[in-house]
């Protein structure tokens, strides 16, 4: 069963959060209330919303910087929330990262409509950038080669290398039994401009294999007279 969708409400008029709460809950939403800007940035650690509701006029740290703060480390939907209607104060909100922003008094089901609207719009967001990171990232027995943050396990080892060999083991083990010659990695890893010899990839496979052994299971094969691959069995 999935679980409810989470709201942080941030906002120092009890009245007004009480409200976005219960029309909240009303369609199903989890939420949490919080009253000024330091507690928000504790609730968004320990609470982990899908979204947040962020009043502008807060004490002590303000909505702008609650905003600022969040979007620093987190991608995470906010709609501002503000009685300042000035274009200024809009585009401004919207620069720092916000999503939406909806002015007071605002009517309950268009605030509802804008939040599932802004979910909806983040949603597939995230599924595509998870689609995306998990592309980048092969794995197989005893071995596991990651392009997004350019680290490879192997035996459950860390493997210093520089970039261009992880890049070269990456292209490689992504297509599995696929022989690449030397010109196409030269294009795919060093660029079509690269100034060199064919040389300089037989130079990098040695290093790979000087630091990642055969395995009973795959191994980086050389395919005379063509190039090399990643061969798995």
């Amino acid at each position: 069963m999935i679980g409810k969708q989470k709201i942080l409400i941030v906002d120092d008029d009890e009245n007004i959060a009480e409200l976005i709460s219960l029309y909240l809950a009303k369609e199903c939403f989890d939420t949490k209330i919080v009253y000024n800007g330091e507690d928000a940035l504790s609730a968004f650690d320990s609470y982990q919303p899908n979204l947040i509701l962020l009043d502008l006029m807060l004490p002590g740290i303000d909505g702008y910087q609650v905003c600022r703060e969040i979007r620093a480390r987190s991608s995470t939907p906010i709609i501002m929330l503000s009685a300042k209607g000035e274009v200024f104060d809009k585009v401004l909100g919207l620069e720092l990262g916000a999503d939406d922003y909806i002015m007071k008094p605002f009517d309950s089901k268009e605030m509802v409509a804008r939040v599932r609207a802004v979910l909806r719009r983040y949603q597939p967001a995230r599924a595509e950038e998870t689609k995306a990171e998990k592309a980048k990232c092969v794995e197989y027995e005893d071995i596991v080669i990651n392009l997004t943050n350019y680290s490879v396990l192997c035996d459950g080892q860390p493997v210093e290398m520089p970039p261009k060999e992880l890049e070269l083991l990456y292209c490689l083990a992504s297509s599995p039994n696929q022989v690449f010659t030397r010109e196409q990695l030269l294009d795919q890893i060093w660029g079509y401009e690269y100034i060199g010899d064919t040389r300089t990839v037989d130079v990098h496979i040695k290093r790979l294999r000087e630091k990642i052994k055969d395995h009973p299971h795959w191994s980086l094969s050389t395919v005379w007279g063509i190039g090399y691959k990643f061969e798995t069995r």
